[in-house]
């Protein structure tokens, strides 16, 4: 039987309960009755240390979710989806992602994945796309949402945007950083590729 770390748990119990209050969450995925908890390899990498230490994810009605994602990072498998893309060693230093549900977080579910997405200060996220439906919901912070087709829209705690399935999208950080939320319905198993793999014009 999986031992599911404390600081997992916890991070579960608050996801939750964000997930039953908020409707743009609820509306998009419901929760299913049971997960799945699976083992987890814990994975390092820089930015982990950022995420950890920076003092502008600044929310108030987000705090103790926004600890427990910083809490649960000191066991968790941090991603590196895009090692050995165009983005070089900047993008890969500073860019911070892990999974809640889903492949390489402590529990599995067929209807959803759910991940913590970090971005300091002055870093651009480039126009990337996934068969999955996508939600970001914005935890701290503010940052910049670009969407092939769309205005540009900048969000801060308690805002979110919605990502159709194989629509370009990308973001960027200026004067702050932004941590958020992000969940995965559809196809749950494609990872991310970038819309321009050769550069953006």
């Amino acid at each position: 039987m999986t031992q599911t770390d404390p600081a997992f748990q916890n991070l579960l119990a608050e996801f939750q309960a964000l997930h039953a209050r908020e409707p743009a969450l609820a509306g998009f995925v419901a929760l299913p009755d049971s997960l799945t908890p699976q083992p987890v390899t814990p994975v390092r990498i820089p930015p982990a240390a950022l995420m950890e230490s920076d003092p502008d994810l600044t929310t108030t009605a987000y705090a103790a979710i926004r600890d427990a994602f910083i809490a649960a990072g000191a066991v968790a498998q941090w991603r590196l989806t895009y090692q050995g893309s165009r983005l070089g060693a900047d993008f890969m230093d500073r860019f911070a992602c892990y999974c809640l549900i889903g492949e390489g977080g402590p529990f599995a579910s067929d209807s959803l994945a759910a991940y913590v997405v970090y971005m300091p200060a002055g870093l651009y996220y480039p126009f990337h796309q996934h068969p999955a439906e996508e939600i970001y919901f914005i935890l701290a912070g503010e940052a910049e949402f670009l969407m092939e087709g769309h205005p540009p829209r900048r969000l801060g705690p308690g805002d979110h945007v919605f990502h159709p399935s194989g629509h370009p999208h990308a973001t960027r950080t200026y004067d702050r950083p932004f941590m958020a939320l992000v969940l995965w319905r559809g196809d749950l198993e494609t990872a991310p590729v970038l819309t321009y793999p050769e550069g953006e014009i």
